[in-house]
């Protein structure tokens, strides 16, 4: 275990019943402290189980995992209050408005009303959607909905926080916000974990990203790293396309 990783996985091996390759094959993956970390990987490649085994969701067969120094195996609880987990699924009641959803979300996290107010008011800001905070979720569009996802996750201020595709389905215009947001969120000091399968993006906020394929991961290293590492290559699309053959978008292996 290292100090300076906010999450660091060893080893990590996990396989499902009656399948006949293991999801995970010895993982292994180390995220530094104040990074904007881009985990890319096509469909089936092992990214809903290794979020799953961070955040204690799935039991895995052999290897650990840390989180700030923690043991996911024996501190779970203390974890849970550092991580902020955002699914690619809308975890929000779609009858209710945005506001009762974020005061639902916020009273689980324990957190008293004026603090959560206050919190609330500043998220709504942040992410343009104040003006339609009394709105029933089901009125959204899919990149409100997208942003509100993210305030739920971002209320108990997380030290890390875990991103599963979070602008899969929105506009262009919900998506340049989501990602303007998340690189001041990251530079007031939280870890972010970025996990999508579009590789634009990932090229344009992350500071440092991993392929994973096959269980594993095959390469890592800031985005310019990896391109000039694969010299016939111009972006991160054609490097993962080198080094693995598969579409990223399409592979559902």
């Amino acid at each position: 275990m290292h100090d300076n990783y906010a999450i660091e996985i060893n080893d990590l091996t996990k396989t499902y019943k009656g399948k006949k390759h293991p999801t995970l094959n010895g993982l292994n993956l180390n995220i530094p402290y104040g990074s904007l970390f881009g985990l890319l990987a096509p469909n089936g490649a092992g990214k809903t189980t290794t979020i799953s085994a961070i955040c204690g969701l799935r039991k895995f067969e052999s290897g650990s995992i840390y989180v700030d120094g923690l043991s996911v195996k024996k501190n779970l609880n203390q974890i849970k209050s550092i991580i902020g987990l955002v699914p690619q699924d809308i975890a929000l009641f779609p009858t209710l408005t945005a506001m009762e959803n974020l005061r639902i979300i916020g009273g689980i996290y324990g957190i008293s009303a004026p603090v959560l107010k206050k919190k609330i008011d500043n998220l709504l800001d942040l992410f343009d959607l104040q003006g339609s905070r009394n709105n029933i979720i089901s009125h959204y569009s899919g990149g409100m909905k997208r942003r509100i996802n993210l305030i739920a996750g971002l209320l108990h201020e997380p030290k890390i926080l875990i991103l599963d595709e979070p602008t899969v389905g929105v506009d262009a215009q919900s998506r340049k916000l989501i990602l303007d947001k998340l690189k001041e969120i990251n530079k007031s000091g939280t870890t972010i974990l970025f996990i999508s399968h579009y590789l634009e993006e990932a090229e344009e906020i992350c500071d440092q990203v991993a392929f994973i394929d096959n269980g594993r991961v095959i390469s890592q290293g800031t985005p310019r790293e990896m391109i000039e590492r694969n010299c016939n290559c111009n972006n991160l699309e054609s490097v993962y396309l080198c080094l693995t053959g598969k579409q990223m978008r399409d592979c559902n292996g």
